[in-house]
C-alpha cells in the first residue's frame, strides 16, 4: 500500500505552536526556577535601577513569576514591538510591585500597584511600548510620578 504525505499547512503550524506555548504556562508549577534575562542599567535622576529586559513574547509573558525576593533596585522592562495600550496582570508572580508604563523617551505615562497572584488588569493611560516593573512603592518612596522622566539607552532621546 502507498503511504500517504500529510501536508501541514503553515496556520497548522502556527496553532500547534501556540497550543505548545498555552501547554506549556499552563503546566508551570509555582517551584520553578524564574527566569533570568539580560539587564540595562536606567535611572531615575540619581537613582540607578539594574533592569532585566524582557523583549519576546514568551519573555514577556513570563517576566517576573515565580520569584520570591528581588532587591531594591532592580526590576524588569517590557519591551513591546509595537506601541499599544498595554496590559498586565500578577498570575504566578509572588511579589507586590508597582509598574510604571512609560513612553518611547522614558517618560512616565502612568504607575499602577499590583498585588501578588491577582487577576485583574492594570492598563496605560495611553499608548506606550515599554513598561518598567520594580518592588512595589519604589517610585512613591523616589517621588516619582506621572509626568517624570527615566534615563538609560533603553529609551530615545527626545
Amino acid at each position: 500500500m502507498p503511504s500517504r504525505r500529510t501536508v501541514i499547512t503553515p496556520f497548522e503550524r502556527a496553532l500547534a505552536a501556540l497550543l505548545a506555548l498555552a501547554l506549556a504556562c499552563l503546566s508551570a508549577r509555582a517551584d520553578e526556577a524564574p527566569q533570568k534575562l539580560p539587564t540595562i542599567e536606567l535611572r531615575a535622576g540619581l537613582h540607578r535601577i539594574e533592569a532585566e529586559v524582557a523583549r519576546t513574547e514568551a519573555q514577556r509573558a513570563i517576566g517576573l513569576m515565580h520569584r520570591t525576593a528581588m532587591p531594591p533596585n532592580a526590576g524588569m522592562l517590557f519591551v513591546f514591538d509595537r506601541t499599544g495600550v498595554q496590559c498586565f496582570w500578577m498570575k504566578n508572580t509572588l511579589l507586590p510591585l508597582t509598574i510604571a508604563f512609560l513612553a518611547d523617551d522614558g517618560t512616565i505615562v502612568n504607575l499602577a500597584d499590583m498585588e501578588p497572584r491577582a487577576l485583574d488588569s492594570h492598563c496605560s493611560a495611553g499608548p506606550v511600548r515599554l513598561a518598567l516593573e520594580m518592588n512595589a512603592g519604589w517610585f512613591a518612596k523616589r517621588g516619582l510620578k506621572a509626568g517624570d522622566r527615566l534615563g538609560g539607552a533603553a529609551f530615545a532621546p527626545r
